[in-house]
């Protein structure tokens, strides 16, 4: 069997040693005789399971205490209706970079006050915004960013002004790819299906005195019910939470921690951006200090050529590179788990490409 490289934006490669890892406890997990995915979520085997994952993240990710580690599902949109539902009094401010900020303005627009206090769509979203605190609405509760854009290849490389404020950030897309200063932030979320593990799990990482009782949200609405049964109220993704544990695994004993996996991406996204911007044929439209280390889009300037371009790559082993419909082009997603030789076998494709379709 000849494996692909898979630049999918999500659900996206996972880590090799992950994998191998799960096929060998595919029949047998944990002595248990048994695979996890026959494992009951109340027996000691997975209880073990998830208080592993959770303690490996609380690690890898600094978490102060104060903070809990929730692992919902309902995907990353989901939490575009739980924050606002728990979290949503007097207003929210919303700095929209693209699809998934229209998406979260959209749903918090269902359940309170929404003040758009900053937006890139008219540059087509190839930039981030940067606001000062005189842009935040007096009364509002909270600011919402989301820190790294999938379609658009935009990243925050410093937080926004928000004294005063709860800041809450949507990292489904950079999440375990760089040290992160938690206490920066009220709460963080993430779906799995990118730097994390599979589709069907979201991480949610939110200050303990934001759990709140509260008899007018449903059960599987409320944080605090989460917290409170360790995130297995109802029966959780069992099976995802295991491949999210060994994922924190992989970072924590292969890589040595996010600073190694920091530099890890550095050097993959440097290789992509200097090969493009050197190109004669492709060329990056994000503004250059704000540009994404896990997604990169690109472009020929020609339709026809970029078809082609995609065509391609897929029949030499570079799979999900076409980008999304409101970028076009292409797009290479350079998670954690795309290993540097990927990235150099895909500028080896993009040089040949190149000098076979570029005239002199």
């Amino acid at each position: 069997m000849t494996r692909v490289y898979n630049f999918s934006a999500g659900p996206a490669c996972l880590p090799e040693w992950v994998l191998n890892k799960a096929s060998e406890e595919m029949l047998d997990a944990h002595s248990s005789g048994m695979s996890v995915m026959e494992m009951s979520h109340r027996s000691s085997e997975f209880e073990d399971i998830i208080n592993t994952a959770k303690d490996r993240l609380r690690r890898l990710m600094d978490i102060p205490e104060d903070y809990e580690i929730l692992f919902v599902q309902g995907g990353g949109s989901l939490q575009f209706s739980m924050i606002p539902m728990n979290l949503l009094e007097h207003g929210a401010d919303i700095i929209n970079t693209g699809q998934w900020t229209k998406k979260a303005i959209a749903e918090h627009k269902k359940l309170g006050k929404t003040n758009v206090i900053a937006s890139s769509a008219e540059a087509n979203f190839t930039y981030i915004p940067k606001i000062t605190q005189d842009d935040l609405t007096p009364d509002s509760d909270y600011v919402y960013i989301c820190e790294n854009n999938t379609i658009y290849g935009t990243k925050y490389k410093q937080r926004p002004p928000h004294e005063g404020k709860r800041l809450i950030a949507d990292m489904s897309s950079c999440i375990l790819s760089e040290p992160v200063n938690v206490s920066e932030y009220d709460l963080i979320f993430a779906g799995a299906q990118k730097n994390i593990g599979p589709a069907g799990v979201t991480v949610v990482i939110i200050r303990k005195d934001l759990l709140k009782d509260n008899d007018k949200l449903p059960s599987m609405l409320n944080y605090k019910t989460y917290a409170d049964n360790n995130s297995m109220y109802n029966t959780p993704p069992t099976y995802g939470i295991y491949i999210c544990g060994l994922v924190f695994e992989w970072l924590e004993n292969e890589i040595g921690g996010l600073e190694n996996m920091e530099k890890i991406n550095h050097k993959k996204a440097d290789m992509l951006y200097d090969y493009i911007d050197h190109s004669r044929l492709y060329s990056n439209p994000v503004a250059k200090e704000d540009r994404s280390y896990m997604n990169v889009p690109f472009v020929t300037g020609d339709k026809d050529l970029d078809a082609k371009f995609v065509k391609e790559a897929k029949e030499a082993g570079f799979v999900n590179i076409k980008g999304h419909r409101t970028v076009g082009g292409m797009r290479a997603s350079i998670y954690n788990a795309m290993p540097v030789e990927g990235v150099e076998a895909l500028i080896e494709f993009m040089k040949k490409f190149e000098e076979e379709n570029v005239k002199e």
